[in-house]
C-alpha cells in the first residue's frame, strides 16, 4: 500500500465498521469513522488512536451528504477508500412491515450508499483513482424470514455494485462488495440465538464467525493486492452457500 491514503468507513463506531477501520489504521490508512452516535464514535476514536477521525452524520439526511465530503477533502485533501458499512435491521413478519419501515430501512441502507459512493466518485474520477466496498449480506444470497426490506436492499446493494464497477472501474474506481454470514454483531446476534445450532450444522466451517474474519478482506479489497477484482460480491460465510 502507498504511504498516504484516506479512508472512510461509516458506521466505524462498533462492529464490523470498527473493525475495519483498526485493520485500515494497522496498514498504515488514515481512517475517518463517521456515525450518528457521537459518544459511541468519540470512544472508538480513543482505542483506534491519532490516526483515526471521528465525523458524526446522520446519513438518513441525504441532503448533507455533499457537504459531508466537501468538509472531508477541506480537511485531508483527497478520498481512497470508501467502506458503505453502515446499516440497520428490522425483524417483523412481512404483512405486519408498513411503508414507512420498509422504507427507513431502504433509506438507510440503500439509498445513503448510493448518495455517500456518489458525492465520493466524483472527487475519484478527478484522480483517475479510488476503491468502493460496499457490505452486503448473506441476506442477498438466500431468503431469510422476517427481513425483508434488509433483505430487499442488501440484493440492490449486489446490483448497485456490479453496475457501478461496469460504469466507473474503466475510469480507475473499483467497486466490490462483502457479504458476511453469521457473524457475532448487533443487528446479527438475535438470530444467531435462535439458529446456532443449524448454522453449526449447515456451514462448512462448522462455527459462527469470529471477530477479524471480514476485516482482512476489506484490506485485501482496499489495497493494490486486488487491483484487477472490481463488480464482485465476496461471500465470507463459513461455506454456508455452498
Amino acid at each position: 500500500m502507498s504511504t498516504y491514503k484516506i479512508a472512510i468507513v461509516t458506521g466505524g463506531g462498533s462492529g464490523l465498521g470498527f473493525a475495519i477501520a483498526q485493520k485500515f489504521i494497522e496498514n498504515g490508512i488514515t481512517t475517518i469513522i463517521s456515525g450518528r452516535d457521537v459518544q459511541k464514535l468519540d470512544a472508538a476514536k480513543k482505542k483506534l488512536g491519532e490516526n483515526c477521525h471521528a465525523m458524526p452524520i446522520d446519513l438518513n439526511d441525504l441532503s448533507i451528504i455533499p457537504s459531508f465530503v466537501q468538509t472531508i477533502l477541506k480537511q485531508f485533501g483527497q478520498i481512497d477508500i470508501l467502506v458503505n458499512n453502515a446499516g440497520i435491521n428490522m425483524k417483523k413478519d412481512f404483512t405486519e412491515v408498513t411503508d414507512e419501515e420498509f422504507l427507513q430501512v431502504i433509506t438507510t441502507n440503500l439509498l445513503a450508499v448510493f448518495a455517500l459512493s456518489r458525492e465520493v466518485v466524483k472527487h475519484m474520477l478527478q484522480r483517475k483513482t479510488g476503491s468502493i466496498i460496499n457490505i452486503s449480506s448473506m441476506a442477498a444470497q438466500y431468503g431469510l424470514p422476517r427481513v425483508i426490506a434488509y433483505s430487499a436492499s442488501k440484493t440492490a446493494i449486489d446490483g448497485m455494485t456490479r453496475a457501478m464497477a461496469v460504469e466507473l472501474s474503466p475510469k480507475g474506481i473499483r467497486v466490490n462488495a462483502i457479504a458476511p454470514g453469521f457473524f457475532h454483531s448487533r443487528l446479527a446476534d438475535a438470530v444467531i440465538d435462535i439458529y446456532e445450532g443449524s448454522i453449526r450444522e449447515n456451514n462448512v466451517i462448522p462455527r459462527v464467525g469470529r471477530e477479524g474474519e471480514l476485516k482482512g478482506v476489506a484490506v485485501f479489497l482496499a489495497s493494490d493486492a486486488s487491483s484487477y477484482i472490481t463488480g464482485q460480491t465476496i461471500v465470507v460465510d463459513g461455506g454456508m452457500t455452498v
